[in-house]
Formats: C-alpha cells, structure tokens, sequence
C-alpha cells in the first residue's frame, strides 16, 4: 500500500474553543484514494469519540466515490470541493452522497455555484482565505448561510480570526494562536512564577509539607489540579481527595505531568482554551511516537517537551526566559530551544503533523523509522486523549 498521512487543523470558534478538528490527507507517490480508504479503516479503532465532528478532506487529490467504501464513524464530515461534483467523476460522486447520505462540508470554488445546484444537503460551507479575500468570504458566507454553517479555512493572522467571526462565520480551521506574540514579556506574572515554582518543588522532590504550603498560597491551583488527575483520561480506580493523596497513589514523577499541564491554566491570554487543548495532543504525541525508540523512563520528560511547546505563546514570554525559571533536563531545554538533541526530532514531527506540508511530515516520519500507520494511528489517539482531560 502506497502511503497517505494525515494532517490536522483545529477548528476554532469564537470562544477560543476548539469545536471540531480537520484531518487532510496527504498521498505518497503513486497512493490512490483506495489506499486513503485503507489508511482510515487502518486507524478506525483509534478516532476519536463523542459528538465533535472530523472533516477529512483528500487534500490535492479530487474527492471521488471510493472514499465512501470507508467506513464513516458517525461524527465524521466529509470535506468535497464544488469541482469535484461537477466535473469528472462527479456525477458518481454525487450519487454516492445521496445512497450515503454523510455530513458534507463543501469547500467553496469557482464550480461551488453549480454543486449547490445539485440539490445535495451541506452541513458546513467552507471559505479558503488563501485564495479568497475577507469581504468576499462575509459576502459569500452571507449568500450561502440557507445551505450550509459558515467555516473558514487557513486562517493564518489573529486579525483575520476575529474578522471573520464578525462577519458571521462560526469557526475558522487555523493554526494561528500557536504563534508567539511579536514582542514578549520580560517577567513571568505572579500567578505563573508561583505554578512554576510549585513544578521545579515536585520536579526536585521536595517533602509533601513544602509543596502543601505553596499550594495554599492559590487554592484555585489545588483545586484545578485535583479535578485534572480526576479526569477520565487518568483512567484511576479510585478518586483523589488531597495532594498528599496523590503523591502516594501517583508518585512525584506522574504527578509532575499533570501539574505541568496546569501551566497552561494560568495563562490570561485570548486563545488559551486553543492552546491548551493543542498542547496536550502535542504532549501525549510525543510519547506515542518515540515508543521503542526512546527508553520508557524518558516518557514523562517527552510528555512535557509537548506540553510546554506552546509556553511562549500561552505566556507571552521568551521560551529562553520561561526555560531559565525551571528546572528541566537538558534534553528538554534543547528540543524546546531548536537546539537538537533526542527529543528534536520528534517534536519537529509534532510540529509538522500541524502543517499543509505532506512532504515534510513523510520525511519527518521516514528519518524516525516511522510508518504512516503508526504516525497516523498516535495521532488520532492523541486527540482522543486530549478530549478526555479536564482543564
């Protein structure tokens, strides 16, 4: 089977929450849409649950009937151009979409006029702001609003967000909130240094009282970090009632994970919900992809170099002025400074699984003796992941 992997974007609505995640997929030399349909039956086991949709779109490649001999999970969207229903294959393509009947999120063109004519449901009407400007997206999203919900592709600048949620539309499909701000803090603010302290007590295992005493200085932290370790994803027999309760059940080196993830609780900044969601699917990627190729003691230290990618922009703050405040292996400092070391590679993937680029994250993967299964597979399992846990 020739490769396709899978690229994501989150899907971002007003309130800075990420409501639905864009899968795009990306094809090997000579992979067919029959092989896509392999690689998605290939990872049915690890899509992630609930009510959340998953637009998958082909990407470069024309949509065509046989994506729908793919086993849909129910909240799944599936992403076609206005050319693909019109041209071609289309009239196929259009009558598999009526026997079917899936979600469809049609993806403005120049041919979107004539798909609409077809007379097909559309759930979703998506807007490319790469190749349309922000005045014709709100016209366009104004004259479709009776077939479908108003989305917006590509969204690059926080500006052009915020533009189009005025204008109506309900989301935008971006990566732009992972972008630190262009001039950053000096200092970390009070609420931050405290978390960071309360970490670099846990990280050096300091005694229970120590760290007991600095938690409460902010009960809002003990709480927070009590419903955290209590989520779903922490999979626990039973339910933790204290700190102290936690270290003995957990142990200093799993509490720090969780506490780590916290950090991003005591960000102020607009996107933080975005970003802390992306932050903890970049954590649990990290350790689903160095699995064998990384001894299993470094899974925590892999865990945080996720977590803590995004702390530049949660904080607003250099990651060379945040890395100076914590205590942190050296091999974490590297990846998170671009300075190399073991880590690098991997987190250099996570990035990449977050871009357009196909080609890169094939390369990324190959130079980690990595299949596109298994690539594919840990990051399905990392959004799953990551919508089980309480921030």
């Amino acid at each position: 089977m020739s490769d396709v992997f899978i690229s994501r974007q989150p899907l971002v609505n007003r309130q800075s929450r990420i409501i639905a995640t864009r899968l795009q997929l990306h094809f090997g030399d000579g992979a067919t849409l029959l092989d896509a349909t392999r690689a998605l039956s290939a990872v049915a086991d690890a899509w992630p649950k609930g009510e959340k949709p998953v637009f998958v779109g082909c990407g470069a490649q024309v949509c065509e009937a046989t994506l729908l001999e793919w086993s849909m999970p129910e909240n799944v969207t599936l992403e076609v151009r206005g050319n693909d229903l019109v041209t071609g294959n289309g009239p196929e393509l259009v009558q598999a979409l009526r026997d079917w009947q899936p979600s469809v999120c049609l993806h403005f063109d120049r041919a979107a006029p004539q798909a609409l004519a077809t007379g097909l449901p559309f759930r979703f009407i998506g807007f490319d702001r790469q190749t349309l400007g922000l005045p014709q997206i709100k016209l366009l999203a104004a004259r479709t609003r009776n077939h479908g919900i108003g989305i917006v592709f590509n969204v690059d600048q926080a500006d052009d967000f915020y533009a189009c949620m005025d204008g109506g539309l309900a989301a935008a499909a971006s990566w732009f909130f992972t972008k630190p701000g262009p001039t950053p803090a000096k200092a970390l603010n009070p609420a931050q240094a405290n978390l960071i302290r309360l970490l670099n007590l846990v990280r050096n295992n300091a005694d229970v009282r120590e760290i007991e005493a600095v938690l409460k200085q902010d009960v809002a932290i003990s709480y927070k970090l009590l419903r955290y370790i209590n989520s779903a994803g922490m999979g626990l027999s039973c339910e933790i009632q204290s700190f102290r309760h936690a270290v003995t059940l957990l142990g200093y080196e799993k509490l720090n994970r969780w506490l780590s993830l916290l950090l991003s609780t005591a960000s102020k900044a607009p996107m933080a919900p975005a970003m802390m969601h992306t932050a903890l699917v970049r954590a649990r990627l990290m350790e689903l992809l160095a699995e064998g190729l990384v001894d299993r003691a470094e899974n925590d230290n892999l865990f945080l170099t996720g977590a803590f990618s995004l702390l530049d922009a949660l904080f607003g703050v250099s990651m060379e002025t945040l890395v100076e405040t914590m205590s942190l292996p050296e091999t974490i400092i590297d990846a998170l400074l671009g300075n190399g070391g073991r880590y690098q590679p991997f987190l250099d993937l996570v990035r990449a699984s977050e871009s357009s680029d196909g080609v890169s994250i094939a390369e990324q993967a190959a130079m980690l003796g990595l299949t596109a299964d298994r690539f594919n597979r840990a990051q399905l399992q990392s959004l799953a992941f990551a919508e089980t846990i309480e921030l």
